[in-house]
């Protein structure tokens, strides 16, 4: 059976549909294609724009969302060298599902911040 045969499921460990979803809903994942739905950026930029990310985590967060078919890298042989990242049509697809759930964050986290709140008086914080 080849991975064409498959049904995905990516509640099933097996899934390879559950690590791309892992590539794209963790932390820095999520934040990097958001960033890159603003257009192409150097590393450097794309760092300064994912506020928080060290070089390391945002360059093995690039490889994986690369990997996957999101984000393509171009290196321009120049001297210095340089490289630009930019969505594929599958990344900006699917970073643009991201920023509607993003903004939907944002959007209500006034009501977040209140459930947390009470939460925490009622049962003493985390």
């Amino acid at each position: 059976m080849d991975s064409s045969d498959l049904a995905y499921d990516v509640f099933s460990r097996q899934c390879p549909s559950r690590s791309t979803l892992e590539h794209v809903t963790g932390r820095w994942g999520a934040l990097t294609l958001g960033a890159l739905h603003d257009g192409t950026f150097r590393f450097n930029e794309l760092r300064r724009r994912v506020d928080g990310v060290s070089e390391k985590m945002l360059s093995q967060t690039l490889h994986a969302l690369e990997r996957d078919g999101l984000v393509l890298r171009d290196a321009q042989p120049t001297n210095p060298p340089r490289v630009d990242y930019q969505l594929t049509a599958l990344g900006r697809e699917i970073a643009e599902r991201l920023l509607a759930l993003i903004r939907c964050v944002e959007g209500r986290q006034d009501e977040v911040l209140q459930a947390r709140e009470r939460y925490d008086a009622t049962r003493g914080g985390l």
